[in-house]
């Protein structure tokens, strides 16, 4: 029986060459969320509260989150 490693690498062989930039991000992000490392501290912090008591247009927050993350679905 193949090792899930060697079926990830079977399937990333077989995905077409235009889609790997997309899947690279993907598993980039899904690899930092899931380390149990600490964050360095070259890495962003939170920028949660940033914006305290200003009112952000939820079309604006919807635009820029597409524009970040196109991958996810609503």
């Amino acid at each position: 029986m193949a090792s899930l490693k060697q079926i990830l690498i079977e399937e990333i062989q077989a995905t077409p060459p235009d889609l790997i930039p997309k899947i690279y991000k993907i598993f980039h992000f899904l690899k930092d969320e899931f380390s149990e490392e600490l964050p360095s501290s070259e890495k962003r912090g939170s920028v949660k509260g940033i914006w305290k008591d200003s009112l952000i247009d939820d079309s604006l927050y919807e635009e820029a989150k597409k524009s970040l993350f196109p991958y996810e679905k609503n």
